[in-house]
């Protein structure tokens, strides 16, 4: 699958609402993605299909010398193809290039292959925040990766 990675834009608002309540059972609003969009603080890429479909996405947020990924997805139809760890790495390489201290997500305790795929890219569980998330209830594990 031929696919290429970008910043998003305004006009990537509809996909991403769209895919959020695909992936998430508390999908976030139009405003609050827009809020993620790029800016002095914000890192927000998406991963398009040649065709101009939406694939995926990452966000990050930069304060001062730290980053935290708000939330990763892959399309349902995309999954297992490598788009999230793509993603994911470009991510780190910008999170790199700002200087960032660390970089720091949650996770679903039962999301194994997100688990393994933060591990495989050098995160290691810091933290768990109990009943973090709803529709299931359940714990969040917080996953940092340190820059040396």
């Amino acid at each position: 699958m031929e696919y290429r990675i970008r910043d998003a834009g305004a006009e990537d608002l509809d996909a991403l609402q769209e895919m959020e309540e695909a992936c998430f059972s508390l999908p976030w609003t139009r405003e609050q993605l827009c809020g993620q969009l790029p800016d002095e603080q914000h890192e927000f890429l998406v991963a398009e299909a040649e065709n101009g479909d939406m694939l995926g996405y990452i966000g990050m947020m930069a304060v001062l010398d730290e980053g935290y990924i708000s939330n990763v997805a892959a399309a349902p139809s995309a999954r297992r193809r490598g788009i999230g760890r793509a993603l994911l790495k470009e991510m780190l390489r910008r999170a790199e290039t700002r200087r960032l201290a660390f970089v720091t997500l949650e996770v679903r305790e039962s999301n194994e292959g997100a688990i393994a795929l933060y591990a495989g890219e050098g995160f290691s569980v810091v933290g768990r925040r109990r009943n973090y998330y709803e529709h299931p209830r359940e714990d969040a594990l917080l996953m940092t990766k340190f820059f040396s």
